[in-house]
Parts: structure tokens; sequence; C-alpha cells
């Protein structure tokens, strides 16, 4: 795996350098648009409406929507301005237990590895944490944002669980009403509890399978046995003429008419001559 951002754990006066890698990966069958009629990738370009031109990549900037319809341009310069010890630190604020923070509040997930030099102190952190059964709450900075996040012991190592802020999970006030004033019978209640109690087992996610995605590639595996595959095909492209090849053509083609016009003027005068 390839490191995604390298920084160190700020842990006290200790900074233990650590290298940052992705814990997941998603695994869904993706698709790509079609033009119907011909099979054909749909692709989608920059453009923009007032030049009415499509924008290179090298054109193009972050601007900031404060008021609807006017921004502010954030150069790279201003990014530049933020302290990097904050952009290059997993700050810890605070250690609390991990039954303390509602899952609601997990984004994604990432594993740490120590970088040069930081493996004692490292392991120093691994052991300390696994021992005291807490996590830590951190800040870091990751594509221009500051996240929250859990740092918690997972398996050898430790992982790092991104967070979202209180004011970005929504209130269940903004649900749609309901009656939450039904009576359930002690009986009825009796019966769920038995059930749960029936479906209880060690949770062994190794078991858990996405039947959906299985379902979707053995249907997509049997189009491409059945031979139900389209070729996209290829745009026109204009006839490469290599340039020296293009100066003898035109050369013969000079040549030629430059004949052809002398014998037509001989046979004016030959003409000419006749009585």
């Amino acid at each position: 795996m390839r490191p995604l951002w390298k920084g160190s754990v700020s842990f006290g006066l200790v900074n233990i350098p650590v290298r940052l890698f992705a814990a997941t990966e998603q695994k869904n069958v993706r698709f790509r648009y079609l033009h119907e009629p011909c099979r054909t990738p749909v692709e989608y370009r920059k453009v923009c409406p007032t030049c009415n031109k499509e924008v290179a990549m090298d054109e193009i900037v972050k601007g900031y929507e404060y008021e609807k319809g006017r921004f502010v341009v954030v150069e790279e310069s201003d990014f530049a301005r933020i302290p990097a010890e904050t952009t290059r630190s997993i700050a810890i604020v605070d250690f609390v237990r991990s039954e303390e923070v509602d899952p609601i509040y997990y984004d994604r997930s990432y594993y740490l590895a120590p970088g040069e030099t930081g493996e004692k102190a490292f392991q120093l952190l691994l052991q300390a944490m696994a021992g005291a059964g807490m996590v830590a709450i951190v800040r870091i900075v990751l594509r221009s944002r500051q996240a929250l996040g859990v740092l918690r012991v997972y398996g050898d190592s430790l992982a790092l669980e991104t967070m979202f802020y209180p004011d970005e999970v929504r209130p269940t006030s903004e649900l749609p009403a309901w009656n939450r004033d039904h009576k359930v019978q002690e009986k009825e209640l009796q019966m769920a509890r038995q059930l749960i109690e029936n479906l209880t087992a060690p949770f062994s996610p190794e078991k858990y399978t996405d039947e959906y995605r299985k379902a979707l590639l053995e249907i997509i595996e049997g189009k491409i046995k059945g031979e139900e595959v389209f070729i996209a095909p290829s745009p026109e492209k204009g006839e490469v003429i290599d340039l020296v090849e293009a100066l003898k053509a035109s050369v013969e083609a000079t040549r030629k008419a430059a004949r052809e016009g002398a014998g037509r003027g001989k046979r004016k005068k030959a003409g000419a001559g006749v009585s």
C-alpha cells in the first residue's frame, strides 16, 4: 500500500513520525454511461458557459461562494500560509472510552504505521493505549479540511477513524413526524426479545457477503459468455499526412499541371500555324 499522508502524532511533547494508509476500499460494481444508439461512452467535460468553451485544468481555480453568485478565489499560496504543524500533525486532544463515542460520528477508516525513526515511540503509544483500554480524540488536516478523528488500537497497529463534527450530524428532530405513542403489549415485547436472543451470535465479519454485488456480477459474466458485448466505436480522426510526403505530392501535382499547361500551349501554337 502507498501512504496517503505523512506526518506525526503529537503525544504530549513527543512527536511520533507516522504514515497514513487507506484501511478500506469500495468494491461496488461500477458502470459507465453509454449513448444508447451507438454504445459509445458518454464524455463529461468541464465547460465554461460564459466563454462557451471547454476549460483546461490549468485554468481552474478554487472559489468559495460566500453569497449567491459571488465568489472569492483561494490560491495555493493561501493554503501554504496555514502553519505546517497544523497540516502535518495528528494532535491528540483527549483520551476517552470507545463506548462513549457514538458510531454515527464515524466517517472513514485509515491505518497508521510508524515512519522512519518512529517505531519505538509508535509501539509505546500502541501498548499504552491497549493497556488503558482508551481511544484518543485527535485533529488532523486531510484534503484541505481539518477533521476530527478517533485513534484506536486495531490488531497489532493503530487505526484512525475520521469523524463528523457535531454540527454535521443532523438532529433526529428533522425526521418526518410519526406516532411515537403506540402501546406495545408485554407479550409482543417478550416475543421480540426472544427473537433477538435466538439471532444473537458472535460478530464474525467474514460470514457477511455482498449478495447483490455477487448476483450482479453473475449477470454480467453471463452476458459476456453469451457475447452480449458491445464494442464502443472509435471516434473518427482526421487522416495524418506526413509533411515530406505532402510536399512530394504537392511538387508532383504542380509538375503535372505545368506539363499539361505546356502541352496545351504547344498545341495552340501548332494550330495557329495552319492556314
